[in-house]
């Protein structure tokens, strides 16, 4: 257990290095782009059974204890440790790494977002799966630190290289954004290993906040919580997050969304909940204040670009609805109660499953269409994804339903275990207060399943037809505002006006009939979205696989390491 979790971490960190190195002569298949490629996916392959045997070998009596766990000098002088461990709280964000790694390697396999050379590519996503690996195993706060930054440089470069339009922009955004909310995190943990004396997580969490005085754990918790803020992200300082996943390739936007925002909340959970839990009492009533408004604030940012005429790009409203999902988990994490931080932990990893497959077909639509422009997709006479790739489109509408968190579906129980837990929050925490959040948090589910549906009903079913009325005897007359659709079965009987029609002016979007079909599900892009659809029904059917795992975690760590 102990070797297959520090393979785990460091394989892809080697991995990295030899996609580096020249293939030998029998691996280079037809060209050696295909050979690295190969061996992308070969490594995260390697990886992922690694995490999935790890999996099988821990003692599912026990998910409180770590498990699997190394502890080995480092720096002597500062008493810094490579100490690596999982329990029931890292588990499942470890195999969720690992897994969607795997299938953004193999969907880059067939097919590449257009740069420069796939071998930096590869090695590049490699050294983003070492590094969010390693934040979710290891057990120091300044090896945690190190692994926090350590994905920051890949992913700049993957959104700076290998993006789209306005990637260069996106991309420092991102980058600075992210390194000055590392910054303060960096004073906050060197503040609690000073005053404490050490930087090891267990110890930390088990002393529960008593060496640490109540004015150290308020400061603590503002500098990392603002650090941790930056990378989930939390409204106000999520205004990277859209133009990082408007920008980024698919690949990009899957690990971005599907595990990176996972990074901050664990943090969260990690960190700030055991080791300085009055810090954390004293500011979860804004916490869960922020988190509300970014419920409602992302809802309605993706409304906004949903609607008719507004020219909103798709992946920027999937990267909207995001903040408002991750705001549901910290005002589980706000709650400072089980079934809070419960909910939080199983959000976070329907928010992986569901918001990776939504990029994952974002991005094949894209490809299709050669634009993610609602208006363009929504196609001007009605036939839209569902009359072109009828498969691609009942897909889509599955993770859009997953998305606004339809019961048997994953997206369902993060939110009601969140929503519970504001109900009767921890000791100390205003009720009042938290169930208003709670009321506003209900309301924000509202406003997503409003923009999901408009988001299915516009790109899969395409526009309303014009507005027309019938005749006595049954038959559309001509709209008020024009002439028939050039599609309408009625369009050919009578006098034709003249002259160039709407549909042929000048820069006008072809319609549907002149774009014909699409190409619909192919075989790679079904090997590569199936286990997210098939773990997306498993989690909302068998919710206790998961929380099984989390909840006497999630106790022990409440209570101060006391099961």
């Amino acid at each position: 257990m102990q070797f297959l979790l520090a393979f785990v971490v460091v394989a892809p960190l080697l991995g990295a290095v030899a996609a580096l190195l020249p293939a030998p002569p029998g691996l280079k298949g037809k060209n050696p782009d295909q050979a690295v490629l190969r061996h992308g996916v070969t490594v995260t392959g390697a990886v992922l059974i690694a995490a999935i045997a790890l999996a099988v070998g821990f003692d599912h009596g026990h998910p409180a204890t770590m498990q699997a766990t190394t502890d080995i000098s480092w720096i002597p002088a500062l008493d810094v440790r490579i100490h690596l461990g999982i329990d029931g709280i890292s588990l499942p964000l470890l195999l969720l790494t690992a897994l969607l790694t795997f299938l953004c390697a193999l969907y880059s396999y067939f097919k590449l977002p257009a740069g420069p050379s796939p071998r930096a590519f590869v090695a590049l996503v490699l050294v983003l799966e070492s590094g969010t690996l390693a934040t979710f195993a290891v057990l120091d706060l300044l090896l945690f630190f190190l692994a926090f930054e350590m994905v920051l440089i890949p992913m700049y470069f993957l959104i700076a290289r290998w993006g789209g339009g306005q990637r260069q922009a996106a991309a420092w955004k991102f980058i600075l954004y992210t390194l000055l909310g590392s910054v303060v995190m960096l004073l906050g943990i060197l503040l609690i290993g000073l005053k404490s004396g050490t930087f090891d997580m267990v110890a930390l969490a088990t002393d529960n906040g008593r060496g640490l005085t109540t004015s150290v754990q308020v400061i603590a918790v503002l500098a990392i919580g603002l650090g941790l803020a930056v990378k989930t992200p939390m409204w106000p300082l999520h205004s990277w997050l859209p133009d990082a996943h408007t920008a980024a390739p698919t690949v990009g936007s899957v690990l971005l969304a599907g595990v990176m925002l996972k990074m901050g909340t664990y943090g969260f959970v990690r960190i700030l909940l055991p080791v300085a839990p009055d810090g954390m009492r004293t500011f979860a009533p804004y916490l869960a204040a922020f988190a509300v408004v970014g419920i409602v604030y992302g809802s309605l940012a993706c409304l906004a670009l949903a609607r008719t005429g507004a020219k909103g790009d798709l992946k920027r409203l999937i990267a909207y609805s995001s903040v408002g999902h991750m705001g549901f988990v910290l005002l589980g994490i706000a709650t400072m109660t089980p079934t809070g931080v419960n909910g939080a932990l199983f959000a976070n990893i329907a928010h992986g499953l569901i918001t990776g497959l939504l990029f994952f077909l974002v991005g094949a639509v894209k490809d299709r269409y050669g634009t993610a422009d609602l208006d363009t997709l929504a196609g001007a006479t009605g036939a839209a994804l569902y009359g072109r790739a009828p498969r691609l489109g009942a897909l889509l509408a599955f993770a859009a339903i997953a998305s606004l968190g339809l019961p048997g579906l994953a997206g369902f129980w993060g939110e009601m275990l969140t929503l519970f837990g504001a109900y009767s929050p921890a000791e100390g925490l205003s009720r009042p207060a938290f169930r208003t959040f709670m009321a506003i948090g209900a309301f924000g589910t509202l406003l997503t399943a409003a923009y999901m549906l408009i988001v299915v009903r516009r790109v899969c079913m395409g526009e309303h037809p014009p507005h027309s009325r019938l005749s006595p005897d049954g038959q559309a007359a001509r709209a008020a505002d024009g002439p028939p659709r050039a599609d309408s079965p009625h369009a050919a009987s009578g006098p034709q006006p003249s002259g160039p029609q709407p549909s042929e002016a000048v820069g006008s979007r072809p319609a549907a009939s002149t774009i014909g079909q699409l190409a619909d599900i192919q075989t790679y892009e079904a090997a590569t979205w199936s286990p997210l659809v098939a773990l997306t029904v498993l989690a909302g059917l068998w919710p206790a696989v998961l929380l099984g795992l989390t909840d006497p975690a999630v106790q022990q760590l409440l209570a101060g390491g006391k099961s």
